[in-house]
């Protein structure tokens, strides 16, 4: 059984083919510079194996249509293709960002869905229409091939009102759906559920804090297995400092920005998403080149590796206020996977909650996990290795086997 999941973006389209018995990747890529003067595919056959094949395809592509079309045609290829026609995969997933209220589970894409989708544009605006094209154009290159929509906002839809509800006048909500949703959904639910089955827990007994670092960051609290708050809201702007995302800051700062600099709200709204975080600080975003500066006495450059790392650990603070009992931390994502650094910056004086890291296995590379805890330690640390493609794709079979 083959499950083609899509994450279409607003310049970009990247896609996984797995075979849904071995777990196997079977093909890769990603279109990317969709709409611009040039662009670009890369595609991977068998990605990581010794029959690995990849072919780099340099040229205009005027929109996800024509990106889908040439996805298709390396799929299918005789030689660095994975099946011989599109007939032969049974679904495709799609990363849909925002579902809003009204689609908080995974659904069987039909009109009614799209809809749906569409209908969320406006607190989805740079994604979900990228999103709706991706389904839109599958359809048409695929018919007969069902398609499904797996929303990053669904884990966190467990939340209760005191931790989504913003403390605004009500009819912000009411009217405009102002409220948290948060995202990387998809990563937490698969990191959480890979937790409790290596702490050998069912995933109704698991409490943990999920901390998901990589350019864009994210933590999650997470109560017998549900998620009970999250570190993002309205969009992903929130919550701790990230690659060039400010994170949490005084709303007031807005207006202030405004009236000092004559700026106006898409200048700042853009300034705090892109131009801020690390980047802000020390001019990069890129943690490996905030080591190697910091390791050159850069000042700058340890100062933002220092507001990262406690940043996270606040939040870390607060959801164990927030779940009374922990069971496990757990890092996930490029930097909390492959970061030795910044997991003993976060964990550092923890102690008195009962979080002890070994230095020696935190120093360690991570396979599909690791623990780094230390044998006194009375919660447990770990390391999982994020797999949102495999999510989505087992997800899709288990809509399509329920409906």
């Amino acid at each position: 059984m083959q499950v083609l999941v899509i994450n279409s973006g607003s310049s970009s389209i990247k896609y996984q083919l797995l075979n849904m018995e071995t777990r196997a990747v079977m093909a890769s890529g990603v279109v990317e510079r969709i709409g611009e003067p040039m662009g670009s595919l890369t595609h991977k056959k068998a990605p990581g194996t010794d029959a690995e094949a990849r072919k780099t395809i340099e040229q205009p592509i005027a929109d996800h249509k024509q990106g889908m079309n040439l996805l298709v045609g390396l799929l299918t290829d005789p030689e660095l293709g994975a099946v011989a026609d599109m007939g032969e995969i049974y679904a495709v997933g799609h990363r849909v960002l925002q579902g809003g209220e009204t689609l908080y589970m995974p659904m069987a894409v039909d009109d009614a869905v799209k809809d749906a989708i569409r209908a969320n544009i406006p607190i989805g605006p740079l994604h979900n229409p990228a999103n709706l094209a991706g389904i839109e154009v599958a359809q048409e290159l695929m018919p007969g091939v069902p398609q499904v929509a797996v929303f990053d906002t669904e884990f966190h839809q467990t939340m209760p009102r005191e931790a989504f509800i913003y403390p605004l006048p009500y009819e912000m909500y009411e009217r405009h759906r102002i409220r948290r949703y948060g995202f990387h959904g998809t990563s937490h639910k698969f990191v959480a559920k890979e937790a409790a089955r290596i702490l050998g827990k069912a995933p109704a007994e698991l409490n943990c804090i999920i901390a998901h670092l990589g350019n864009g960051c994210s933590l999650s609290a997470v109560k017998a297995g549900r998620c009970v708050d999250t570190s993002m809201g309205l969009t992903p702007l929130a919550g701790v400092m990230m690659g060039t995302r400010c994170g949490d800051i005084d709303p007031a700062i807005i207006p202030f920005i405004a009236e000092q600099t004559g700026m106006g709200v898409k200048e700042i709204d853009a300034m705090l998403n892109k131009q801020s975080g690390l980047k802000g600080i020390c001019g990069m975003n890129d943690m490996r080149d905030i080591h190697a500066a910091r390791a050159k006495g850069d000042e700058r450059a340890q100062l933002a590796f220092e507001m990262f790392t406690y940043r996270i650990r606040k939040y870390i603070g607060a959801y164990f206020a927030a779940l009374g009992r922990v069971d496990a931390v757990v890092f996930t994502a490029g930097i909390g996977e492959n970061d030795p650094d910044v997991r003993a910056g976060v964990l550092e004086g923890l102690e008195n909650l009962g979080i002890v890291m070994d230095p020696a296995a935190n120093a360690g590379r991570a396979g599909e996990w690791m623990r780094i805890a230390a044998p006194e330690s009375r919660v447990d640390v770990l390391v999982v290795r994020t797999n949102e493609e495999l999510e989505i794709a087992r997800t899709t079979v288990e809509v399509l086997r329920t409906t």
